[in-house]
């Protein structure tokens, strides 16, 4: 891992991985044949990709049992008990529909509406993750989406992951299509024989999911471009450099172009995490990439305190922030930018990414200085509610024509000035 010792952040400049331009040209392409060819380009491209030539397309209810009895039942326990508490955790964040009435009968407000249809991309081929499943999904359902639909490629053996239906079964997700990639992007956002279009799609992917998304992005809405995994731990000698090391190696086996950073100000103790962090390195299964990414993409950065700690990591804007240190409450109050926070030495990483109920899905390459994790408010839209009175019009009309000529806008003048009692218009 790389030392920063002198404040010089320029590292943060070059986080954004850019697509080839090679990349950016297949997706094009893939985008064009899914919208001409439908499922037969699906099916073209899942056995091109996959190395899997589909008879089916969707999932049939009888696969899903048979995944679902097939997860050890430890495993599925622990799904059913993640999804209770992400669904706790996001029914707390239902918005209102309200309205008011304010002077002269005025009746202002907002409605809230769920959207009708929602795509829920999640990774697969060689992994299994059902905790995409929960974390795309269920936000979705809580806001009262009707249509919820799953799409993840297949495993070799020509099935999505036992692991993956068995999360859709136990969340009620019944609409599952076995394609993934760019193609799958593509399907759900212009639609094909067998799949219908949605009107936003969600869910982590690879670089091609990525360019996919922001391909579709304005005939649909996405959730993000989202990038390769961060982990910031702010931490003094306070903290266990053991566990600080496993929470910066667990995403830093994510991905080569992970970014595992140590934010401490005390050397000594930043010492002891490094050697931890080579030590742990050897025992990972992952070894290979986590290395990597922690020799590349790691850094440790000394500061002259924990305020300056913060003030660093607003800079970073990271992922997923540990704060390990006497008083992380104390820290909070400093942090502006960040998409999760785990405070307290128990309050591991992996705890939030699959069980504690916050969303995983969440601000990567610093959009958390922007953005938010996925939730409810995700998956409705806001229409504004306007009711205005014959007596408001009659006492603000007046000043609503004149704003409006002062913008060159003569006919949203007589609009307003038609319904005007004794208003003069000249035709």
């Amino acid at each position: 891992m790389e030392w920063i010792k002198d404040g010089n952040l320029d590292f943060l400049k070059k986080r954004k991985v850019e697509a080839r331009e090679d990349a950016q040209k297949s997706v094009a392409e893939i985008m064009n044949r899914v919208k001409s060819g439908g499922d037969e380009a699906l099916k073209a491209f899942t056995k091109q990709f996959d190395g899997i030539a589909l008879e089916a397309i969707q999932v049939t209810e009888d696969q899903m049992t048979a995944a679902a009895a097939r997860v050890p039942k430890p495993v599925l326990q622990a799904i059913k008990q993640a999804a209770r508490n992400i669904r706790a955790f996001h029914e707390k964040q239902i918005p209102q529909s309200w309205t008011e009435t304010v002077d002269q009968g005025v009746v202002l407000g907002q409605k809230v509406t769920p959207l009708d249809s929602v795509g829920v991309y999640v990774p697969g081929g060689t992994a299994c993750y059902p905790s995409s499943v929960l974390m795309g999904a269920i936000p979705a359902l809580v806001a009262g989406v009707k249509r919820v639909v799953l799409v993840s490629p297949p495993q070799k053996n020509g099935l999505i992951a036992d692991g993956v239906l068995a999360a859709a079964h136990e969340i009620g997700i019944h609409e599952i299509y076995q394609v993934g990639g760019a193609q799958a992007i593509a399907a759900l956002a212009y639609g094909t024989e067998s799949i219908r279009s949605v009107n936003k799609i969600v869910g982590p992917g690879n670089l091609y999911v990525m360019l996919a998304k922001k391909y579709v992005f304005g005939d649909v809405a996405i959730d993000s471009l989202a990038g390769p995994s961060e982990i910031a731990v702010v931490a003094d000698d306070s903290a266990n450099p053991s566990w600080v090391a496993a929470d910066l190696l667990s995403q830093a086996e994510h991905d080569r172009l992970s970014m595992p950073v140590l934010v401490t100000d005390s050397e000594p103790f930043g010492r002891q995490v490094e050697q931890e962090v080579e030590k742990q390195l050897k025992e990972l299964p992952r070894e290979a990439i986590a290395s990597e990414s922690a020799n590349k993409q790691g850094k440790i950065i000394l500061t002259a305190n924990l305020q300056q700690a913060a003030d660093v990591i607003n800079q970073i804007a990271p992922e997923h922030l540990e704060l390990a240190t006497r008083e992380p409450k104390e820290v909070l109050k400093f942090v502006r930018n960040a998409g999760a926070i785990f405070l307290g030495k128990y309050s591991s990483e992996p705890v939030g990414d699959y069980f504690a109920g916050p969303n995983h899905i969440i601000p990567t390459n610093g959009s958390a200085r922007y953005a938010s994790p996925l939730g409810v408010e995700s998956f409705i839209k806001r229409s504004s509610i306007i009711e205005y009175s014959d007596e408001a019009l009659q006492a603000n009309g007046q000043a609503i024509a004149a704003f409006a000529r002062f913008e060159g806008l003569e006919g949203h003048a007589r609009a307003v000035e038609k319904r005007m009692k004794g208003a003069v218009i000249h035709e």
